[in-house]
Parts: structure tokens; sequence; C-alpha cells
């Protein structure tokens, strides 16, 4: 017997035009970019501008889309932020980890994220703030390239070199002078990562931030990972052996917590 999930697995299946066209705009209008007129995303999405002034019209009826004072700039709307948040509530690990992240953030002072691999890119499910005035700008939901980053870094870690090779966007984007954009340093990178069993971001992602991050043992390869970002100014005072012993014993509480969870 076939099911719903099977189908829409099958090789067979030819996506729905406007549907994707109308994902397809979400996504533009989610990039951080800020709000767009209608012939900035007909020229990003190729979508013709009859066609889309339809769709933005259809979704801006049912909330997933606001337009400014002058209606030819259009945002996402409150609709995107309720499933999006719905999204959270109900994910099993943000949950779950919730107690980890709150002690790592109690023990350092400094910011924690909750980060999931989501194809070449990591994207913030939760975070605790720095209690300094000088931390990492972040926010959840945001998207940030996984190479570049010590949460995608231990993820992408997971996996074997040739399927990094196809999850990635080539050639590499440098978000810093020191972000790994040639294959064969981020091979060996990569390497490092598995073979000590965390990474590193030392201002590959922010200059001045220093990142550090473990992968969440809830799957293999794992989709998660948690993550304690540093300025490099305050380092000194946190010794990385202080923080990776920290991020060990987190990962522990989870590994021992994870034959009372249901299948994830």
């Amino acid at each position: 017997m076939t099911t719903t999930a099977d189908a829409l697995q099958e090789g067979a299946f030819q996506p729905v035009k406007s549907a994707g066209r109308t994902l397809d705009v979400l996504e533009a209008l989610a990039d951080g970019t800020g709000p767009r007129s209608l012939v900035e995303l007909t020229r990003a999405l190729g979508i013709p501008k009859s066609s889309l002034h339809g769709i933005l019209r259809t979704m801006m009826k049912r909330g997933w889309v606001e337009a400014d004072a002058t209606g030819t700039r259009f945002g996402l709307g409150v609709r995107a932020l309720q499933v999006g948040a719905a999204y959270l509530e109900t994910d099993t690990v943000t949950g779950l980890l919730s107690g980890v992240l709150d002690q790592l953030a109690g023990e350092f002072g400094e910011t924690v994220h909750l980060g999931r691999l989501d194809g070449p890119h990591v994207v913030y499910l939760a975070k605790r703030e720095s209690v300094h005035p000088l931390r990492l700008y972040s926010a959840i939901g945001r998207h940030l390239p996984a190479h570049a980053t010590a949460l995608g870094k231990v993820l992408l870690a997971e996996r074997a070199d040739e399927a990094v090779d196809r999850l990635l966007h080539w050639p590499l984007a440098a978000l810093t002078s020191r972000t790994i954009t040639d294959p064969d340093t981020l091979h060996a990178e990569l390497a490092t990562v598995r073979s000590r069993g965390y990474a590193v971001d030392r201002e590959e992602n922010t200059d001045g931030i220093v990142c550090f991050a473990m992968a969440v043992p809830l799957q293999s390869p794992a989709t998660d990972a948690i993550s304690l970002s540093i300025p490099a100014s305050r380092l000194a005072a946190t010794s990385e052996d202080q923080v990776v012993v920290a991020l060990k014993a987190a990962v522990a509480q989870v590994r021992a917590a994870r034959p009372l969870l249901p299948t994830l």
C-alpha cells in the first residue's frame, strides 16, 4: 500500500508550479534583506509581474504578506510568525535542550545557540543571550553558511566528504578574511572536527567572535548542534578547555536522556 509520504518521495512527482512560486516568495521575503518591491521580487524570482502580483494579493489577503504604507514594498505577514512559532513550540529537540542551553548560559554568561543543518546552511532554533554588552548578534530563524560556523562545521563533519561536497554551494562564500573557502582546507578541517569531537569557528563567521560547537546525538548523522560564542577579547578569561568540557557534559546529558524519548 502506497502512503501519502511514499507518494511525495517518488521520483515521478512533479511540483505544482503555483505552489512552488508561492513558497519562492515566502523564502525570498524571509532572507533578511527587508521589504522588497514587486520589481525586485520579479527580478530575483523570475516570476512574471502579472502572476507575481496575483500571488502577493492572495498572500496579503491570507495574512502571509504585508505591504508598507505606500503599498509598493512587501514583507512577511503575521501568519508567517504564527507558523514559525508553532514549529518551535512543537519541535521535540528544542524543548529537550532548553535546560541544557540555560545551564551553559548560566555557567559562562555568553551567547548559546541550538542550530540545525538546513541544506548548505545552519539555522538558529534557540538562543540564550550573553550578559555582556559586547556580544554576537544573532536571531532565531537566521540562516548562515554551514562552512563558516562552528555549528555548521560540526554537523558537516557528521557526513562523508562526498556528501558534504554535494550539500554545499560552490564556490564557498567568505564571510570574513578567515572563512574557509578552499575545498581541501575544508575537508582537512572537518577531519580534525571528527577526530576531536567538536568544531571551532575562529572569527570565520564574524570578526572578533570565536565559537565552539558539538553535535547533539539524537540522530545519525546528527542534524542539531549546540554552541557557545565568545568575543575573542574575552576568550583568555574562559579557556577553550573549559568550554569544551562544558559542551561535552551538556551533550552527555542529552545522550543519557535519549532512550526516554519518542522516536525522532
